[in-house]
């Protein structure tokens, strides 16, 4: 039987390999880099990394899964992120400050060799991407237990970018503060949502204690690092970031917690085989005008995933509608719906198809 001293001399061999396959990819990747700067194809490729991440899961399978399967993912999302990099710097803006849930999707969805640049608002996201200063946005659209941010579907109305990808977030709520202790906590800030999602817990161990709302929750870590006798619901990120210890963790009331973020671009995202298309639609004020526009999907196959109404801000009880289908919009089904969806709405806009996320269950 090996010894420990042999067991770790053969892992530093892997290792060693493993290290200058790294590198062998990375000159590959500096050449990949060049053809798409010249011409001008955008560095980052959902569809590609998607094509990836499921024939290495696959693969992984094959050879007995020895590695764990959900780590395959994690391990190659950080290569990639890494080798992105040497092909051209990538910047992307979120609804900050660091250490929010949605700082968190970013770093799921590119990895953490990317610029990350936090902004005050959703507006201030959609600004950064359309003028430039950065090439993606991060923003929340939904979440499980709060519903729909109808902030992001308003902005979605004008604004000439795409959606170029989606990424779930489990979201966990933790208790934070200076001390740790349960007896010191005088007030709790947090973002609203988080709140109201911890309502159950926070009046059975803390009644009597107000809950103040604050822009996120990263912001209110940051409260407690100026008040000893504040606490924040945050995530464990945000107690890292802010000195802060955790004072009891999970104290959301529902499980299964998740928010869905949008990946907004400049440009459409072509197809990967496991798609999910966004538009927005308004359609005539007459009798059974809704029920034609879907039943056009349902003619077709289609399956819908999402629909949610907003005023069109533009006249008096006129609305604009935005759903979620599965398809690709360049899949020839998809475009026959859509066709025929023209021809009966005053305003139809696709805001782009992109790969779907895969759901987990919390």
């Amino acid at each position: 039987m090996s010894t420990l001293a042999e067991l770790r001399h053969k892992i530093d061999k892997i290792d060693e390999q493993l290290l200058k396959l790294l590198n062998q990819r990375a000159k590959i990747v500096r050449q990949i880099g060049k053809l798409k700067a010249d011409k001008q194809v955008q560095p980052l490729a959902p569809e590609r990394e998607r094509e990836i991440y499921d024939r290495l899961e696959r693969l992984n399978k094959e050879l007995g899964a020895h590695f764990p399967q959900e780590g395959v993912a994690l391990v190659f999302r950080e290569i990639i992120s890494a080798s992105r990099s040497l092909e051209a710097p990538l910047q992307v803006a979120y609804l900050g400050p660091p250490a929010t849930f949605t700082h968190m999707a970013c770093m799921q969805h590119f990895g953490l060799s990317t610029g990350y640049v936090p902004v005050g608002s959703i507006k201030e996201v959609f600004n950064e991407v359309e003028r430039g200063r950065a090439q993606y946005g991060v923003v929340p659209i939904e979440n499980s237990t709060e519903g729909v941010v109808n902030h992001t579907i308003d902005m979605f109305i004008d604004s000439p970018l795409k959606i170029s990808g989606e990424v779930l977030q489990e979201v966990t709520h933790h208790l934070l503060s200076q001390s740790g202790k349960m007896d010191k906590i005088k007030r709790v800030y947090s973002h609203p949502h988080a709140i109201a999602q911890c309502r159950g817990w926070l009046e059975a161990n803390l009644p009597g204690v107000p809950a103040r709302e604050v822009y996120s929750t990263a912001r209110a870590a940051e409260l407690c690092k100026e008040e000893p006798a504040a606490a924040a619901i945050a995530s464990e990120l945000a107690a890292r970031m802010y000195g802060l210890q955790v004072v009891k963790r999970r104290i959301e009331d529902n499980p299964n917690n998740f928010t869905r973020f949008l990946v907004i671009g400049l440009q459409s995202t072509p197809q990967s085989g496991h798609d999910k298309t966004s538009l927005m639609f308004s359609i005539k004020d007459r009798i059974g005008a809704l029920y034609d526009m879907l039943r056009i999907f349902a003619e077709h196959g289609i399956n819908l995933t999402k629909i949610e109404s907003r005023p069109s801000k533009k006249k008096a009880w006129e609305y604009v509608f935005f759903v979620d289908l599965e398809g690709h919009a360049d899949d020839p089904t998809v475009g026959r719906a859509l066709e025929a969806l023209k021809g009966q709405c005053l305003f139809l806009k696709i805001l782009g198809s992109y790969p779907a996320a895969k759901r987990t269950e919390g």
